[in-house]
C-alpha cells in the first residue's frame, strides 16, 4: 500500500495469514477512572476492531500486544483485562487474556492457540524496555533492542508482525520498531487511515487552510505553528488558550499581574521570542483573540483586550467578539485543523467559547481533522463527532508529525518495506 512517495508500507492485505502466528500491535490505551479504575472510553479500542477482524478473517493465530499508562502517568498502569472484554464484545468472539507479556506463560498461551483464536497478552509498560523513562536514557536504535526481553521471547513464535499504533508512533520502543528488523511487516488500516489523512493536511490541503490552536500545553501549537506557516500548509492561524495569551504579549499588550505571574513560574514566557519572531515573519497569518473572560465575584466577566491590563484577572475562556471573528474565518475554509481547547471547558462558567468554536467547524463545509485526547474529549462534550471528517487517535505523534519530526515508528515502517523490495533506503 502507498501513502505517498516518501511512505510506503506492506498493507495489512498482502500476506497470506492462514494458519499463521501474527502480533498485532495496537495503541488501546484509554483514559481511566482515578476511583474505579474502569475505562471511561473506549475510542481507542473500537478504532482497532477493522484490522483485528480482518486478520482473523484470514484464519490467523492472533497474539495483541499493547500498553496502558506509563510511569509518567503512573495511576493509568493497570491490567489489560477490561480492555480484552471490551473487545470480545465489539468483535462478537471471545478474546482471551493473560496477565503475562512475553514470559514462559504468555509464550505457551499463544504457543497453543488454534486458527482463527485472538489472545490480548498482558501490560507491555510492565516492562522497563517498554517505558518512557528508559527510552529517554537508554536511547537503543532498533537494531539493538532484538535482546530485549520483548523481542528475543516474542519474535521468534510469530510469522507476521502488524502495526496499527500510529497514536505511539513517536515512541522508539521495542514493540514499536524492533520486530520490523526481523518479521515480515504490515501496517494495519487504522495507521495507513491516520498517516494518510496527516499527509493531506500537511501536503495538499484544500485552501484556504485555518488552524485552530489552544489548550495549555503550549510547546505543541508552537511546534506545529512553525512547520506549517514555513511550508505554506496553514494560511491563517486562530490563536486561544495560553497560546493566545502568549501572542498578545508578543504584540506589547499587558495581561495583567495575575496572569503574566501565572505565565511566568510555568516559563511559558519563553515563548514569547517564538511569538514575536512568527508575527515578522508572517504577518496578517497569525490571529490572537480581542477579547478574553474572567470571573469576578463568582460571575464570567469578559473584556476587550483593548481594555488590559487587569491585574486581578485569570482568564479562563475567548470572548464573545473572538468567537465570532473566528467562527466567520472557520466558515469561509475548505481545510479546517484542531488541537486544544479555546478555554478552561470543564468550568461550566468557561465552556461557551469552546462549545462555539466546535458548533462553528461541525457546521462548517471545510475538511475538519481534530486530534489530541484533550481536544477530542472537548469535540465529544458540545458536538457529534460524525460532523467531524477525520478524528485522529494520536496526540504526541500527531504532533510530532505535523511538527516535521521524524517519527520512530514511520522510520521502522519505511525500513521494513525496503528490505520486503529489496531495496535499500
Amino acid at each position: 500500500m502507498e501513502v505517498n512517495n516518501s511512505f510506503r508500507i506492506q498493507s495489512v492485505d498482502e500476506f497470506d495469514y492462514d494458519g499463521k502466528f501474527v502480533l498485532l500491535r495496537v495503541d488501546i490505551n484509554s483514559p481511566i477512572d482515578p476511583v474505579t479504575k474502569k475505562i471511561v472510553s473506549d475510542n481507542r479500542i473500537k478504532k482497532s476492531i477493522p484490522t483485528i477482524k480482518k486478520i482473523l478473517s484470514k484464519n490467523a493465530k492472533l497474539a495483541i500486544i499493547a500498553h496502558q499508562g506509563d510511569t509518567l502517568d503512573y495511576q493509568n498502569l493497570i491490567p489489560l483485562n477490561e480492555h480484552a472484554e471490551k473487545l470480545s464484545a465489539l468483535l462478537g468472539t471471545q478474546v482471551k487474556y493473560i496477565d503475562d507479556v512475553a514470559g514462559p506463560a504468555a509464550q505457551a498461551a499463544v504457543k497453543s492457540m488454534q486458527p482463527g483464536e485472538v489472545i490480548l497478552l498482558g501490560n507491555l509498560r510492565y516492562y522497563t524496555e517498554e517505558i518512557s523513562t528508559f527510552e529517554n536514557s537508554v536511547k537503543l536504535k532498533p537494531e539493538e533492542m532484538l535482546q530485549t526481553y520483548l523481542v528475543r521471547n516474542l519474535a521468534p513464535i510469530f510469522d507476521y508482525y502488524v502495526n496499527d499504533a500510529f497514536a505511539a508512533a513517536h515512541r522508539n520502543a521495542p514493540s514499536m520498531v524492533a520486530f520490523q528488523e526481523l518479521l515480515p511487516t504490515a501496517g494495519g488500516e487504522l495507521m495507513v487511515q491516520e498517516v494518510s489523512a496527516l499527509q493531506k493536511l500537511m501536503e495538499k490541503p484544500e485552501k484556504p487552510c485555518i488552524f485552530v490552536l489552544g489548550g495549555a500545553k503550549i510547546s505543541d501549537a508552537f511546534g506545529m505553528m512553525k512547520q506549517v506557516l514555513s511550508n505554506g500548509t496553514a494560511d491563517r492561524i486562530l490563536t486561544s488558550g495560553i497560546t493566545g495569551e502568549i501572542f498578545l504579549l508578543a504584540q506589547g499588550m499587558r495581561l495583567g499581574t495575575a496572569k503574566e505571574d501565572f505565565i511566568r513560574k510555568r516559563n511559558l514566557d519563553v515563548f514569547i521570542e517564538d511569538a514575536k519572531r512568527y508575527l515578522k515573519e508572517f504577518p496578517g497569518k497569525i490571529e490572537s483573540p480581542c477579547d478574553l473572560s474572567y470571573e469576578m465575584n463568582g460571575q464570567r466577566v469578559t473584556v476587550s483586550t483593548e481594555s488590559l491590563p487587569i491585574d486581578d484577572a485569570l482568564y479562563m475562556d475567548i470572548g464573545e467578539a473572538t468567537v465570532s471573528k473566528y467562527s466567520e474565518i472557520i466558515n469561509q475554509a475548505a481545510t479546517i485543523f484542531v488541537n486544544g481547547p479555546a478555554g478552561v471547558y470543564e468550568n461550566s462558567m468557561f465552556e461557551t467559547g469552546t462549545k462555539e468554536i466546535w458548533k462553528a467547524i461541525a457546521s462548517s463545509n471545510g475538511y475538519s481533522v481534530i486530534g489530541g485526547g484533550d481536544t477530542v474529549s472537548a469535540a465529544q462534550k458540545f458536538i457529534d463527532l460524525k460532523d467531524i471528517n477525520y478524528v485522529c487517535t494520536a496526540g504526541g505523534a500527531m504532533v510530532q508529525f505535523l511538527s516535521g519530526d521524524e517519527l520512530p515508528l514511520i522510520e521502522a515502517m519505511k525500513k521494513a518495506y525496503a528490505k520486503s523490495q529489496n531495496t535499500t533506503l
